[in-house]
C-alpha cells in the first residue's frame, strides 16, 4: 500500500515497516472499509509525545475521508498511550495533506529545509491532543 501511495523516492518497503512495528512504542492502524485494506497509518508514542511516521491511502480510495479517519484514530491511540502532543512532517508542496492536517488542528512548529528528495521543505506540525477535537 505504501508503494501505491508514494512516489518511488518516498516509498517504504515491507521490511522497514515491519521493523518499525517491532520497536517499543510504535503502532499501526489499518483502514479496511470494504473487502481489502485501503490505507494505514504508523505512529509512535513515548514520554508524553507522539509522532506520525507515515499515513498512506490507496489512490483509488482517496477523497472519501479515509485519511481523516486514520488521522483521528491515530490521534486517539496516541492520546490513549499518554501523548499530549502529536508531531508530523509534511511537504510544503503537499497542499491536500496540509489542508487535512490544518482541519485537525495542526499548527506549524518548525521547518526542515530541502528535506524531501524533490527539494521541498518539510513543515513540522504539532497537534495538541489535550484540547477538544485535537
Amino acid at each position: 500500500m505504501h508503494a501505491e501511495a508514494f512516489a518511488p523516492t518516498d516509498r517504504w518497503g515491507a521490511e522497514a515497516i515491519g521493523l518499525l512495528l517491532s520497536l517499543p512504542g510504535h503502532f499501526g492502524l489499518v483502514a479496511a472499509p470494504g473487502d481489502a485494506p485501503s490505507g494505514f497509518a504508523l505512529g509512535r508514542a513515548a514520554a508524553g509525545e507522539a509522532e506520525v511516521l507515515t499515513i498512506a491511502v490507496r489512490p483509488d480510495a482517496r477523497r472519501a475521508g479515509l485519511g481523516r479517519a486514520l488521522m483521528r484514530a491515530l490521534m486517539a491511540e496516541a492520546a490513549r498511550r499518554g501523548a499530549a502532543d502529536l508531531f508530523l512532517e509534511v511537504s510544503e508542496a503537499n497542499a491536500s495533506a496540509r489542508a487535512l492536517y490544518a482541519g485537525l488542528g495542526a499548527a506549524e512548529a518548525g521547518r526542515r529545509r530541502r528535506y524531501y528528495a524533490d527539494g521541498s521543505d518539510a513543515l513540522v506540525l504539532r497537534i495538541d491532543l489535550t484540547r477538544p477535537g485535537g
